[in-house]
């Protein structure tokens, strides 16, 4: 497959740090972190099979097992041995999954608003539910108007006020990319839960950044990732919901500095 991916910051940093986009979103999403981050550290972000610029998987495999094998794959590619990974909703299932895959291999864990266990949503944003439904499904296909990517957008944030046109505007055009209105639907049917007994084999320093407003994955998971994963710290913003990196990245960017014990130089 091609990847769409950028690499940025100091090319010497020998522990990079990754970041995984959830469903339906991009490489994008991390637009804030990274501009901050990469003035000291070295940034890698790229759009996961099914979404943004890479595009759908030719295998319609988007299992986490197949997530785990395209990030290991992706790092092995720029050469990187060692890395932090963090990971946004299936992002974060997906990194999580890779820490447990690769233990010598990731440093430290980020999870914001991380899946993983069995979804019990307050709200569903209507563009997944569409894409669940038999009849509808199809015809997301080929038609998936502008208003449901809004209303989508509204769903998941804490601040509905703060979803700007030109952001409706790049999700919208990133679902037009020849193939992932279907790869959405086979992303979906392939489930958002795991096992989740593996978490407390985990070893490293782990972050839990959860968005108290998050009706898709509400605050009740963080709560179970900080009774399942041995060495976590828990990080609730009260205002934000299920994207906090993007709907207010200065003051997320913050936490995974001080996390990462990277030298404000700002």
């Amino acid at each position: 497959m091609r990847v769409h991916v950028r690499d940025e910051g100091p090319r010497d940093d020998p522990n990079p740090i990754v970041l995984l986009h959830g469903t339906s979103a991009s490489l994008h999403t991390w637009d804030g972190w990274s501009q901050n981050l990469r003035l000291n550290r070295r940034v890698i972000r790229f759009d996961l099979p099914a979404f943004g610029l890479t595009g759908p998987n030719p295998a319609n495999d988007y299992s986490v097992n197949a997530y785990v094998k395209f990030v290991v794959q992706v790092v092995d590619a720029l050469g990187v041995q060692k890395f932090v990974l963090a990971g946004n909703s299936l992002g974060g299932h997906i990194a999580w999954a890779t820490a447990v895959n690769q233990p010598r291999r990731v440093s430290q864990l980020i999870l914001v608003n991380s899946a993983g266990y069995p979804l019990v949503s307050q709200s569903v944003p209507i563009g997944f539910q569409l894409a669940r439904m038999p009849g509808l499904r199809t015809l997301m296909e080929y038609v998936l108007p502008r208003g449901v990517v809004q209303s989508s957008l509204h769903n998941v944030y804490g601040d509905p006020s703060k979803v700007t046109p030109e952001l409706v505007d790049r999700y919208y055009e990133l679902t037009l990319r020849t193939g992932n209105r279907a790869a959405l639907r086979y992303r979906l049917q392939q489930g958002l839960s795991g096992d989740t007994e593996v978490l407390k084999q985990l070893k490293i320093p782990t972050l839990v950044m959860w968005g108290a407003r998050d009706k898709l994955i509400p605050p009740d998971n963080a709560r179970m990732f900080m009774r399942d994963v041995p060495h976590a710290q828990l990080v609730m913003f009260d205002d934000l919901g299920h994207v906090p990196h993007e709907e207010d990245p200065q003051r997320t960017v913050k936490v995974v500095r001080k996390f990462l014990n990277v030298v404000d130089t700002l």
